[in-house]
Parts: C-alpha cells; sequence; structure tokens
C-alpha cells in the first residue's frame, strides 16, 4: 500500500508519522513545496522507522506531480488557521482553492485509480472542488471524525466513562455547522443523560457542544497549531480504506439534497473501507437530518464561492 501525504506542515508531518508507526503503508511519499521540508522530514522518519523497525519505504518530493504510484492521496496543503486569530474554516477557502485545484489538476494522470481524502481547510468544500476538477471517483473530506473523536473524549471524561465505552458521532460541516447526532450517542450502550442519571452526574449537552466547537481555537493559541488529535483521526480515516476495514465513520461524501443545485460533500456517518458503504443518515431523526440539510447548504456555499475565486465555469453555481 502506498500512501502519499501532500503538505507536510504541523498537521501533515503529524498525520504522515502516525501512518508510519501504524504500519499501513508499504511505500510512504512526502510532499511539500517548501525547499528542504520534505526531504528533512523524510530523513527523521527513516531515523525513525530504523529505531520502530518499520520496513516502509520513504520517499519524498517538492513538486506535486512528481507523486506517483500512489492508492491513496492525502491533501494536507493549504494555509491553516494561526494563533490568536479568530476567523472560520469558510474564510481560508479562497487562499487554498487555489492550492487545492492546483494538486486536483497535477496529481491524479500520474495516480491513476488513486484515492483522495482531503484534509485542506475548508475540508468538506474543498473536496467538492478537489472532485469537480480532478472528476476523480473516491474523494472524500475527513469531515466530523476528528469532532466526534473530540466529543467522545470529552463525553467520557465528563461522565467518567473509558473513551472506548462511548458510541456516537457529530455529522455535518466541519465547523460552524457541525452537530452532535445525539440519536447515535450510547455510553456502554446507555442513552447518556439515563447513564448520567444512574451515575449521579450532572450532563449538559450544550456544554459538550460548545467544547467540541471551542477545543481547537483553545489549542491552536496555545501550541500553535492541532496535531495529534487530526493525525490520530486522519490516521483511522486511512487505515480503515487500506486495509477494507470498513468501519463506520463521519467522513464526507458527495450527497444530493432539496434546494441544492449541486453534490456537496457532508458528513454523514458511512461504512468506509476501499469501497464506500451504505450512510446512517435514514436512522437519524429529522431534526438531525435537517442540521445536516443546513450544513450542506453552507457548505456548497462557500464551495461555490470558491468556484467564482478560481473562475471555473461552473454552472451549479449562480452568482
Amino acid at each position: 500500500m502506498h500512501i502519499g501525504v501532500i503538505g507536510v506542515g504541523n498537521v501533515g508531518r503529524s498525520t504522515a508519522f502516525s501512518i508510519l508507526l501504524s504500519r499501513i503503508a508499504d511505500e510512504l511519499s512526502l510532499v511539500d513545496i517548501k525547499p528542504g521540508l520534505a526531504y528533512a522530514i523524510a530523513e527523521e522518519f527513516k531515523h525513525a522507522a530504523a529505531g520502530y523497525r518499520i520496513d516502509t519505504e520513504i520517499n519524498w518530493f517538492e513538486r506535486d506531480e512528481e507523486l506517483s504510484g500512489a492508492d491513496i492521496v492525502i491533501v494536507t496543503a493549504g494555509t491553516p488557521r494561526t494563533p490568536g486569530v479568530r476567523i472560520s474554516r469558510r474564510e481560508l477557502a479562497a487562499k487554498n482553492a487555489k492550492i487545492v485545484k492546483y494538486i486536483a489538476e497535477v496529481v491524479p494522470p500520474n495516480n491513476r485509480g488513486a484515492k483522495y481524502v482531503i484534509v485542506t481547510n475548508p475540508v468538506d468544500a474543498m473536496a467538492s472542488l478537489f472532485k469537480l476538477v480532478s472528476k476523480e471517483d473516491f474523494v472524500i473530506s475527513t469531515g466530523n471524525h476528528l469532532e466526534t473523536l473530540r466529543f467522545r473524549a470529552r463525553i467520557s471524561e465528563l461522565l467518567k466513562a473509558k473513551p472506548k465505552e462511548v458510541a456516537g458521532f457529530v455529522g455535518g460541516e466541519h465547523g460552524k455547522q457541525a452537530h452532535i447526532l445525539w440519536s447515535t450517542v450510547r455510553i456502554s450502550g446507555h442513552d447518556p443523560e439515563i447513564y448520567a442519571k444512574q451515575k449521579g452526574i450532572n450532563f449538559s449537552k450544550e456544554a459538550v457542544e460548545s467544547y467540541m466547537k471551542e477545543a481547537p481555537e483553545k489549542i491552536i493559541d496555545y501550541a500553535g497549531a492541532t496535531r495529534f488529535g487530526p493525525a490520530a483521526a486522519f490516521t483511522e480515516i486511512l487505515r480503515s480504506i487500506a486495509w477494507n476495514e470498513n468501519k463506520v465513520l463521519s467522513i464526507a461524501t458527495p450527497r444530493k439534497f432539496p434546494n441544492i443545485h449541486g453534490w456537496v460533500h457532508v458528513s454523514v456517518p458511512t461504512i468506509v473501507g476501499r469501497v464506500l458503504g451504505r450512510s446512517l443518515y435514514e436512522e437519524l431523526t429529522e431534526e438531525e437530518k435537517n442540521k445536516i440539510h443546513i450544513a450542506a447548504q453552507a457548505i456548497f456555499e462557500t464551495f461555490c464561492r470558491a468556484v467564482k475565486t478560481l473562475q471555473i465555469d461552473y454552472s451549479n453555481c449562480s452568482y
């Protein structure tokens, strides 16, 4: 299994290292346009691989088009949010759209049949842009899987449960319109409010939702970037694809909705393997479906703004 990582900044290099340690790649290629960066990270990975007794072949490139023969390509390249600056991920669309468009143009010709996992923010809109430009079949965004891990970690802490005892998902947009899908949430098989009552613990759904959305900004302010949570989340997605685990993960896939003229990537818990399986959309409550629809509208608007910035002729976006 050959995995390519395009962009080895904070998130990219952390994810790539997690991929290496997970042993899901026989070959790992690192790509970054910053002179010397991919080389430096690759050299460190080789040193670490020797220590961990990992036999993965490690390559590095400074031009996106040099990547070839990858089975899975994860795209993390782009401008991130910065410490102390309060902007939404949507505001990164215009700048990052140019990067994603270029990658979508030059990478697929040398990586026929590859599966593409988009991380660059605003991730859902950028996945839709990548698919529009590349015309590739398998293009997903990492969606709300990271939010899912954040909410599970928080709820396990509040209810004094082990993280592995917490089930449930977040759906919608990776951003403002991310929503915990409470109908899917169980603690050791129990409704969280019933579980909390049995344990004599005060429990607030609103507090969990707030934490899920606010935690990343605090981490970025103090640590400069989020690294290890994203790396774990993205590696789990890649592992489910590479090893055909068919896990249910809240990733964003293209969906159609009434009143939205084109396909849009939005997160719904979905079976993820080498082929995408069914989603849990029909099992959600009507309120949850409506929230996902609203999120899809916001994502599509961001996508269309990016398309307009790039002056792409796409009739489904009305300006």
